[in-house]
């Protein structure tokens, strides 16, 4: 038996050309318009809470120094009076691994008291020795970080505790510093 030509098929294809060739059949707007509502509220809700919960702005004006205080605290010195400070030798090394085309120039003070001047004249040599042992470590591009020159301070003064003891060594100054 023949089958019978399908009615619903026929109507298929005669509403297809009808349609275009780059159409396709037209999608709901609830995708898009399901993403936005709730993004909406959320965005809606968030600025409402933040609004009506923050507490009123206070108008008090609070002064950066208030007048009338009293005396401002001494401010006791950081030199003493029974400090000596004793010069070293000048320390001159070279900077990094390269050829030597930068060097570092320092003159170094250690702070000692009047009893501890003669230890330290004495230890010149070693204090010499162990400040370059350190400042040979150092690379070029340390020096370039400005929050390295207070740690190189501690450092020296650190050696200088090591080689004199803490008793006789209380710091030291760099009184020049050159890097080229």
């Amino acid at each position: 038996m023949a089958k019978k030509p399908d009615k619903k098929a026929d109507k298929k294809a005669e509403a297809a050309p009808e349609a275009g060739a780059g159409d396709s059949p037209a999608k709901p707007a609830s995708g898009l318009m399901g993403l936005l509502i709730p993004g909406a509220a959320a965005l809606v809700s968030s600025f409402a809470l933040v609004y009506f919960l923050m507490p009123p702005p206070s108008h008090t004006e609070t002064a950066a120094c208030v007048p009338g205080e009293g005396a401002a605290a001494a401010i006791a010195p950081t030199a003493k009076s029974d400090q000596t400070y004793v010069e070293l030798k000048e320390v001159l090394i070279t900077v990094g691994s390269a050829p030597a085309t930068r060097y570092l120039k320092m003159h170094i003070s250690v702070i000692t008291d009047a009893d501890g001047t003669e230890a330290v004249k004495s230890a010149e040599p070693m204090l010499i020795d162990a400040f370059n042992t350190y400042l040979r470590s150092i690379e070029m591009k340390d020096f370039e970080d400005p929050g390295f020159y207070p740690r190189m301070r501690e450092q020296l003064a650190r050696r200088s505790e090591l080689v004199l003891g803490s008793g006789v060594s209380n710091g030291v100054l760099i009184t020049e510093f050159l890097l080229r």
